[in-house]
């Protein structure tokens, strides 16, 4: 069976239509303003860093200071962590207004472009007589295009902050870290930079076991988004039905139709469910566990004096941010999978609308053409033969 290609587009055809329309966002008259939040958006994510940093450095100071039981220089690190303190809290408060108007500013864009598109040339009536994914506009409109411009937003910002902490805090770990040096076999091995080596490792291990167990979520959240489209569809029909005068019961079998799309709905959500459980079970081992691997790797150069107390605890932190930022594509898996999922249902409709509009301006293209050549059939028979 052949199937139109505007019901069954592929992946790529459908983020790059998304992304057509998307990313006018970032041109026009709007363009000032987006850019402007790029720019205050980045910008945080440095100074957030460099802030984290300084705190990374004073966890080592504070610790040492515990260590020698020095209270002087104990009070004087307490001072010290107070506009440490005040810039982060304020930084993630400029972070958080950067982001959220990012969003809000995206979203009303892309949705007003979208009921222009929707509602101008008649196109709504014409979409309804139209098979495909692109049933109940206004719903897509008003929750697929929200999550299709608020998760690249956290996400873009995540991504950037994780890689400038992977190579920030890669930097403290080998040089806190030092070797290893262990005895095998009457003989001592030398590790280099064995908290860099432990952190990748223990972070690729993560990653796979999170891939593997939400291989399918992307499908699974997809099918389960289009079921809940579905019935909000079938329970939209039906109240039409009964609301017209003309035809009350034009569905007598409407109940058992909206019974099995509930039905479908609820079995997809319980195949999610399964999906996010085991997925939430790494991750939680995985938030359980960086913490103290961290420590305890750096305690056989500890228990022998290479280390003190404090560069055991900035070792430990640092660790753990490196450890967050190496696995940033398993904390942001579910996220991404939301995303394409509510991107595609927004570029179908795009996709459908297009063919809508195309259709509506194919017969007068079509009519001009004829008349064109009826006119110039007309212009050659009358011009006299020795022409």
């Amino acid at each position: 069976m052949s199937h139109d290609p505007y019901l069954l587009p592929d992946q790529r055809r459908l983020l790059s239509r998304f992304w057509e329309s998307a990313a006018g966002f970032w041109r026009g008259g709007s363009a000032w303003r987006a850019w402007f939040l790029v720019a205050l958006m980045v910008a945080t994510v440095f100074l957030q860093l460099w802030t984290q940093y300084l705190l990374n450095f004073w966890n080592r100071d504070f610790f040492d200071a515990v260590g020698r039981r020095d209270g002087q220089e104990l009070w004087r690190q307490a001072q010290h962590f107070v506009p440490l303190a005040a810039a982060s809290i304020f930084l993630a408060i400029v972070s958080v207004w950067g982001r959220m108007t990012m969003q809000r500013e995206w979203r009303q864009w892309l949705s007003s472009h979208l009921y222009d598109f929707w509602l101008g040339g008649a196109r709504s009536r014409r979409l309804r007589f139209m098979l495909g994914e692109h049933q109940t506009p206004e719903y897509r409109i008003a929750d697929d295009a929200k999550v299709a411009t608020d998760v690249p937003v956290d996400l873009a910002v995540g991504l950037l902050s994780s890689v400038l902490n992977a190579i920030t805090f890669i930097g403290v770990l080998w040089s806190v870290g030092g070797s290893l040096v262990l005895p095998a076999l009457g003989r001592h091995i030398t590790i280099p930079g064995y908290l860099v080596l432990a952190v990748v490792g223990y972070s690729a291990l993560v990653t796979a076991a999170m891939m593997f167990i939400g291989r399918h979520l992307m499908r699974v959240l997809g099918e389960s988004k289009r079921a809940e489209a579905d019935l909000r569809a079938i329970g939209a029909h039906l109240r039409e039905s009964g609301e017209h005068p003309l035809a009350p019961d034009a569905r007598p079998d409407g109940r058992g139709v909206i019974g099995d799309a509930l039905a479908k709905v609820i079995a997809q959500w319980r195949a999610l469910c399964w999906q996010l459980m085991g997925m939430t079970l790494v991750s939680q081992t995985n938030l359980l566990l960086t913490p103290v691997i961290g420590l305890l790797l750096c305690m056989p150069k500890y228990l022998v004096g290479l280390m003190s107390l404090g560069e055991v605890v900035q070792a430990s932190a640092a660790f753990t941010i490196v450890q967050a930022a190496f696995n940033w594509i398993t904390d942001s898996y579910a996220r991404l999978a939301e995303w394409r999922s509510s991107a595609n249902r927004v570029a179908s409709l795009l996709l459908a609308l297009d063919e809508v509009k195309a259709e509506a301006e194919r017969p007068a293209n079509l009519d001009v053409a004829a008349g064109s050549e009826g006119n110039g059939s007309r212009a050659q028979a009358g011009r006299p033969s020795g022409d």
